[in-house]
């Protein structure tokens, strides 16, 4: 058995280049997939990370609404519970101003209770004599080592931070290597509350405790308040991206299956290559089982090869990918910064497997043709074109129902994520398996469309030798597709967006903190500029808009308070009954709207259960609105009623409506000048939609560079193809050489052929990229994250298809056809 494997590697080796570009195709999908594990992981770890630093070694935490927890209550818990251990914790975000505005966790701790939760403070820092300014001197922090290193700060340095509608200054006290998390200004529990202005109030209590002394403990709470379990917040972030990572793991998967699709068609070019040596081989006493072990061994070898390769590039490549992943999370779910990618057991274990499956699973085919013919049909090369026209119908037979199973699958999976993916998998690979079928069907329809000499060649020729080109075709049509079905699925998401946004802003200008971009914590404005900028000249109206995160019966939603009195646009309701005017009179009374994302969590409901500061109420759903800038799920309600419910005056933004004729953005400066020295932000309506849309835009950034990585997967598949289709017509092309065709016909033909193999997979891709778009809005988005999204139709996807295949396609011929320059007619025609 040996002697073989050594043979089929000799021959793998005397091929350089086929072999190289058959690693380079399962190495480049190995290494996506390599890339996107990594970026997820290190994003977590470091959410982990950032968590550790803030949550210490509690089991449990006392939470309350918007407000927190009033600080005597941690007084009488201690005088209660006795031995229990207990911290109290002021939390809160600011913005450093010296450093792009970059957001800062404040971690306010008493450390005479922090010993059994936190070890930040060195017994050194601590007995250092300057350190008693920590509680005497309002303004002093103690930094991480590392964001000290980076921005080369010392003891003794300022920070300009933005504090809600408020500029303060901090004073680096000391700095320290044991903040896990970069992003940490620590402070005493007195100084956090009064840079964040939260006096007589604590975000939350630390326990350290068993659980038959929290449920003692839970009953000595008073209404509105609530003990939480420590892990929830990890599982609570994991719960938040895990649609977002399975679906970047499911784009990264299909690079991987036209690199399958590459594999395949490399072992089956070096099993025909080697079909007199097989031959001989199975004369001389060979077995079908040793032959078809060899060449699997063969693909296995190269699948684990092709792995390393890529698990290497693929921590180069994660480092792109990880800031990508990351922004995401911070314009989306919460505060997160991510510094390093570490390669784990898990993924390069996975990674193998992925490269070896693969390699092995795409010789199985190829491996079984050379070890059940008889040796007599191994030595005719004839014969596996004759096989070809036999198996293309059955295998697109196979391919129609493998489709047709996909689709029951997810159909049928009952919003499971992983059995639609995989569902979504099988379809693609049987539309794939119809290709050559299609193929065929396609040239037989080219074929009385010219007597010129070279279309004639170029079709029959690729009907010949449908074996070798039939699965470059099938990977560069899947690749298309999933180009096409990405860009509509975009394209769709991105006008319904504009829509949505067109029907939300209705205000001209906003105010708002920095802290407050995205889905960051929501930063507390002074109610009192509500009237101040409704004073202005030029102001009709001031909406006071609240945003908060409340807990629900399934966890934390976000609540958004707004002014009942403006009817919105009926356009972004799906209402239960009556008008849109009608609901808003129930919303004026307590009824609450809620967003479709919350309603994919909670079910259809007609009640939604509150914890407010009196307790758990009970709210009635009047309807479903649109709301993209969320998928944990938004509440709707009416300021008066939030404020009846929770004791925050405090605001999250503003928006601001001008009189008729005023100039909007001499207002903006207006009120700019009046804000001056708040640091607030004041942005015109049209730059509110802008920046919303270069958020979306980088949302799908490393989404475009998947679709992109897909397509140069193809691009090496259709290459070694030519270069497979070249050697193996040689001959042949010398022949026609040497009877008059000159070597630009011989060009000339080799272009036509490429070009035939482009556009047939370019229209075969443009059906299955409109289903695959079809799949990606009305199923996996739905069931990732609850959204409905309007399919817009747009030639500019189906276009840029048919010229990416063309493109590409010709692209892959320049090498081939160089070597063609080369040729020689005599050697050809002597052969190897």
């Amino acid at each position: 058995m040996k002697p073989l494997i050594r043979a089929g590697l000799r021959d793998l080796i005397r091929r350089p280049l086929f072999s190289g570009l058959m690693l380079a195709g399962l190495a480049l999908g190995v290494a996506v997939v390599t890339a996107i594990d990594l970026a997820s992981q290190s994003a977590l770890r470091a959410f982990e990370v950032s968590t550790a630093t803030v949550v210490g070694r509690a089991t449990h935490r006392v939470v309350g609404g918007p407000t927190g927890v009033p600080e005597g209550l941690y007084i009488e818990l201690r005088a209660a519970a006795g031995s229990m251990q207990m911290a109290p914790v002021v939390e809160g975000v600011v913005s450093a101003l010296d450093f792009d505005e970059r957001p800062m966790r404040v971690l306010g701790i008493d450390i005479f209770a922090e010993a059994p939760f936190r070890d930040q403070l060195s017994p050194g820092l601590v007995f250092d004599p300057d350190f008693q300014q920590f509680f005497t001197k309002p303004g002093m922090a103690i930094i991480g080592e590392e964001f000290a290193k980076a921005n080369q700060l010392a003891p003794g340095a300022e920070l300009a931070v933005q504090v809600n509608d408020r500029l303060e200054r901090i004073t680096v006290l000391g700095i320290v290597s044991t903040l896990g998390s970069s992003d940490v200004l620590l402070m005493d529990i007195a100084g956090a509350q009064e840079l964040l202005g939260t006096s007589g109030r604590l975000t939350r209590i630390d326990l350290l405790a068993d659980p038959d002394s929290v449920a003692a403990l839970r009953t000595q709470l008073p209404p509105g308040l609530r003990i939480v379990s420590s892990s929830e917040q990890r599982d609570t972030a994991d719960q938040l991206t895990s649609a977002f990572r399975l679906n970047l793991t499911a784009l990264s998967l299909l690079a991987l299956v036209v690199g399958f699709f590459l594999v395949y068609n490399t072992m089956t070019f070096s099993v025909l290559s080697r079909r007199p040596v097989l031959g001989i081989l199975r004369s001389l006493g060979v077995t079908g089982r040793q032959i078809f072990a060899q060449i699997v061994l063969e693909a296995i070898l190269v699948g684990f090869l092709g792995s390393f390769i890529g698990i290497l590039f693929g921590v180069l490549l994660a480092h792109f990918a990880l800031g990508l992943v990351t922004r995401t999370i911070n314009d989306f779910y919460f505060l997160l910064t991510v510094r390093e990618v570490t390669l784990t057991t898990s993924v390069a274990v996975k990674a193998i497997a992925l490269g070896v499956g693969a390699g092995g699973l795409a010789s199985v085919i190829p491996a079984l043709e050379a070890a059940r013919v008889p040796p007599v049909q191994v030595l005719r090369r004839s014969d596996l074109e004759q096989g070809a026209r036999v198996w293309v119908p059955r295998v697109g037979l196979f391919g129609l129902g493998l489709a047709v199973a996909g689709s029951a699958l997810f159909l049928l999976s009952d919003n499971s994520l992983p059995l639609t993916f995989i569902g979504i998998l099988l379809v693609i690979l049987g539309l794939a398996l119809i290709v050559p079928f299609g193929t065929l069907a396609f040239l037989r329809l080219l074929r009385p469309l010219s007597s010129r000499i070279l279309w004639r060649l170029a079709v029959r020729g690729l009907a010949r030798q449908l074996s070798r080109v039939g699965i470059a075709i099938a990977a560069l049509m899947v690749a298309l597709s999933v180009t096409i079905g990405i860009a509509l699925m975009i394209t769709s998401f991105r006008s319904t967006v504009q829509n949505w946004l067109d029907i939300t802003l209705y205000s001209d200008i906003y105010v708002s903190s920095p802290a407050a971009i995205g889905n960051r914590p929501q930063a507390d404005l002074s109610p009192s500029l509500e009237a101040r900028l409704a004073r202005l000249e030029g102001v009709a109206t001031v909406e006071a808009i609240r945003t908060v995160q409340v807990l629900g019966e399934k966890g934390e939603l976000d609540l958004t308070a707004v002014d009942p009195r403006r009817v919105r646009d009926a356009g972004i309701y799906r209402l239960a009954s009556g008008s849109a005017r009608q609901v808003w009179d129930r919303v004026r009374q307590g009824a609450v709207l809620i967003s479709e994302s919350l309603e994919f969590r909670y079910g259809t409901t007609e009640t939604l259960v509150l914890q407010t500061d009196a307790g758990e109420v009970t709210f009635d759903v009047v309807g479903i609105f649109y709301d993209y800038s969320s998928d944990r799920g938004t509440v709707l309600m009416s300021r008066d009623i939030y404020l009846e419910n929770w004791d925050d005056p405090a605001l999250s933004s503003l928006g601001v409506e001008a009189l008729p004729g005023i100039d909007t953005y001499k207002l903006a400066e207006s009120i700019r000048a009046e804000l001056s020295g708040t640091g607030l932000i004041v942005h015109e309506n049209q730059q509110i939609r802008e920046e919303a849309m270069r958020i979306f835009d980088r949302t799908f950034a490393i989404t475009q560079s998947l679709r992109v990585l897909a397509v140069v997967v193809a691009f090496i598949g259709v290459l070694s193809a030519l270069l497979a289709l070249q050697l193996d017509r040689r001959r042949e092309y010398a022949t026609l050489e040497a009877i008059g065709l000159d070597p630009e016909g011989l060009e000339k033909l080799t272009y036509l052929e490429t070009a035939l193999m482009g556009i047939s997979a370019s229209l075969m891709a443009l059906p299955t990229g409109l289903l695959l778009a079809l799949i990606l809005i009305h199923v996996i988005n739905v069931r990732s994250f609850g959204w409905t999204i309007q399919l817009t139709p747009a030639a500019g996807p189906f276009l840029q298809a048919i010229l990416v295949g063309l493109v590409a396609s010709l692209a892959a011929a320049v090498y081939p056809v160089s070597r063609l320059r080369r040729m020689t007619v005599a050697e050809s025609i002597r052969g190897d």
